[in-house]
């Protein structure tokens, strides 16, 4: 059974870091490409960043380009999400999911309909 288990969220001040991390589980890891999704209250769920499944290609999402950073361990079944330069807009759950990378476009798959209970960002002074 697929499982995605984030970890890493809390409260930070305006131009503070997290690192966020997500263990998968249940599928080949190193077969799927990697994302972060982001959901604020009401608003839409929406994709922060992709990365391939072997580390080769990544996205971002236009408001946080030279902020985070995606990155992955095939070895440990792990994709990371370290985030800088955090700005209030940036709170919100933020989630992983697994799907695909057709270069630098993430494309939902199979697996992209299984979501964590996701960590929860907040940026605040």
């Amino acid at each position: 059974q697929v499982q995605l288990v984030e970890s890493g969220g809390g409260m930070v001040q305006p131009g503070g870091s997290l690192r966020l991390s997500c263990l998968a589980s249940g599928f080949t890891f190193d077969h799927y490409a990697m994302s972060w999704y982001r959901q604020a209250p009401g608003k839409e769920r929406e994709l922060v960043a992709g990365i391939s499944s072997v580390g080769h290609d990544t996205v971002y999402a236009d408001s946080v380009k030279g902020r985070f950073t995606i990155s992955r361990d095939n070895a440990k079944n792990t994709v990371y999400l370290q985030m800088n330069g955090l700005k209030p807009e940036d709170s919100a759950v933020y989630y992983c999911n697994a799907g695909h990378m057709s270069g630098n476009y993430w494309i939902r798959g199979p697996l992209s309909d299984y979501w964590g209970q996701g960590t929860q960002v907040a940026v605040s002074s």
